[in-house]
């Protein structure tokens, strides 16, 4: 992993195209001598959000804190035993301007290690549900990054929400990260994909980059949907497609950022 070198006064954690964890990265002792690696994981991690929550409070969680945090996270799960591989990078670093980042949700990993991969090259920030902001601890962090906050319970507000403030975060040069689904699910289903981010970007005039994600490694908890098992046999898998300009309705897009999920999904599970 390269940390060298920096860009606007930000570390850049990933400068190749594709990462691949080192599979000498070394674990952590109480993770190899525990019976539940859960336990490990949400422990160092509950001390990681329990930190940045309070320089969230005391207003010192700016952009560079947030990419920390989240490098931090990432770096967590490979020492309790998680293998990460990312491909596409460059097709961040390439991307001039703004962009929508579109992507399937599976599981919490994802919004939590994206800020480190992302938020070092481009300003960006998150479409989240009002219960994430409202999340005792967790929440004081999600909104300090100033997220677009949406209820999930009423498709014509969060439409109208997204769009104008989508619309003006743009504008800035804000790029924003969207998942289309309506929750977090293992399984992808086209039909719950909605085109939100394509309409936005049809409308401001940005293209959107496709992601594609499997993050079963942590998946939703059967009581508690923040505290699933850690699957270590499974590996966190990412894929992050060319920017796509928008044209006309942006059906042809949408259906090239399904198809690109969807592709990478049916791969991924044939290994």
């Amino acid at each position: 992993m390269i940390m060298e070198g920096k860009e606007n006064s930000k570390i850049i954690y990933f400068k190749e195209d594709t990462y691949r964890t080192d599979p000498d990265t070394p674990r952590l002792l109480l993770d190899r001598l525990a019976f539940n690696t859960r336990v490990v994981f949400i422990s160092k991690l509950s001390r990681i959000i329990f930190r940045n929550s309070h320089l969230a409070k005391k207003g010192l969680y700016d952009s560079i804190a947030w990419a920390k945090s989240s490098f931090d996270v990432f770096t967590l799960i490979e020492r309790c035993g998680g293998r990460i591989f990312i491909t596409g990078l460059d097709n961040i670093k390439n991307c001039k301007g703004p962009v929508i980042f579109v992507s399937n949700h599976m599981s919490i990993v994802e919004t939590l290690i994206f800020p480190c991969i992302i938020a070092p090259r481009k300003k960006v920030t998150f479409v989240v549900k009002d219960s994430l902001v409202n999340y005792p601890i967790f929440g004081a962090v999600i909104q300090a990054r100033n997220p677009i906050i949406v209820s999930r319970s009423n498709s014509r507000e969060d439409l109208k929400t997204v769009l104008t403030e989508g619309k003006e975060f743009l504008s800035n040069g804000i790029s924003i990260v969207i998942f289309p689904q309506s929750t977090r699910s293992v399984e992808f289903k086209p039909e719950e994909f909605n085109s939100l981010a394509v309409k936005l970007a049809g409308r401001a005039g940005v293209p959107v980059l496709p992601i594609a994600i499997k993050t079963d490694f942590w998946p939703n908890g059967k009581y508690l949907k923040d505290f699933g098992a850690i699957h270590r046999k499974k590996p966190i898998l990412m894929a992050f497609g060319e920017p796509l300009p928008i044209t006309g309705s942006g059906k042809e897009e949408h259906k090239k950022i399904i198809d690109f999920i969807s592709g990478h999904l049916a791969d991924w599970n044939k290994h």
